[in-house]
């Protein structure tokens, strides 16, 4: 099956996003700087988790980084890009910003780095299941109460996990945005310079290996006496007792803090949860929308032309 057409000789925006979550004017007015390195995911696919290695790339492996504060997510309604940018603007570090739009949604820099993250769309609605559900009041204010959203407000889930993927593929990434478009643009642009692909499974794989691409990509030096230490804390474990330094407010916006929204980093709970024709229906829905190529490095993290270009280096 041959992709859907959904490709960019440049990238550049073509529309805005909004709703509860989304404002995707707050990039018309980023000021980019030449080694500014962009975060992208659908959501819920190893964001945290990427953003962590680069803040311990960065930093060498420091213990005391509060990277949910260092790496702010642009196009997150809250706080206002009046509050935002500003602060963005006053970081001396190299920065590592965070997005959650597809490509033509977004004003789309030379010269940043992009690394996309990508995961299973199965794994994703489970570790957003949890996300959503473990929500309290104070995320639906944040949400839902501030000014200037668009749409609907976003409600609390429904008690099945199994009810709540059938709606998200139904209507497409209900309650929260689009799922295939987000992959299907990054997709179209993997192969330029500035644009890195990345897969969930990969880092579960090799994350050591992981770090090192990364690394190699953003032209980032590693000391090797440090690296020990880059890895022991990006692994799940260390993240896990330090979430207060990852996630948002340290936690505030879940029950169970900042553990909650770690949650377990592992993938294939939805065979628990799903029924075969549940499995089916997404399989057939992500060739549809992805293409065959697209949908299967979707699903396992193999792309057909890393195979090539392994082949040709042999």
């Amino acid at each position: 099956m041959d992709m859907p057409s959904y490709t960019f000789v440049s990238p550049r925006k073509t529309r805005e996003m909004h709703n509860h979550h989304f404002d995707s004017t707050v990039w018309n007015d980023f000021r980019f700087r030449d080694d500014d390195i962009v975060i992208a995911t659908y959501a819920k696919s190893g964001t945290t988790w990427t953003q962590q290695i680069v803040g311990q790339l960065l930093f060498d492996g420091r213990e005391d980084l509060n990277v949910a504060e260092m790496s702010p997510w642009v196009d997150l309604r809250v706080p206002p890009k009046e509050v935002k940018l500003p602060a963005i603007e006053a970081q001396a570090h190299r920065r590592f910003l965070k997005t959650h739009l597809p490509v033509d949604a977004l004003v789309f820099s030379p010269k940043a780095k992009y690394i996309y993250i990508a995961r299973d769309g199965r794994d994703v609605v489970m570790s957003m299941y949890n996300h959503h559900a473990n929500a309290n009041e104070l995320w639906y204010q944040a949400l839902n109460d501030a000014p200037g959203r668009v749409g609907d407000p976003i409600g609390r889930p429904p008690a099945s996990i199994r009810q709540y993927f059938q709606e998200w593929l139904a209507r497409d990434g209900h309650p929260f945005w689009p799922f295939w478009e987000n992959v299907r643009s990054w997709w179209a642009v993997r192969h330029l310079p500035n644009v890195m692909l990345l897969h969930f499974s990969e880092l579960k794989a090799d994350m050591p290996g992981q770090i090192r691409r990364i690394a190699e990509f953003l032209s980032i030096p590693i000391d090797e006496l440090r690296f020990p230490a880059i890895v022991e804390h990006c692994t799940f474990d260390y993240m896990k007792k330090n979430a207060t330094k990852s996630v948002p407010l340290g936690g505030a916006f879940w029950d169970g803090g900042a553990e909650t929204f770690i949650n377990r980093g592992t993938n294939g709970r939805w065979h628990d949860v799903l029924m075969a024709c549940d499995s089916l229906a997404y399989e057939e829905r992500a060739r549809r929308e992805l293409g065959e190529d697209c949908a299967r490095w979707l699903a396992t993290g193999n792309r057909d032309d890393d195979r090539t270009a392994a082949a040709l280096a042999a």
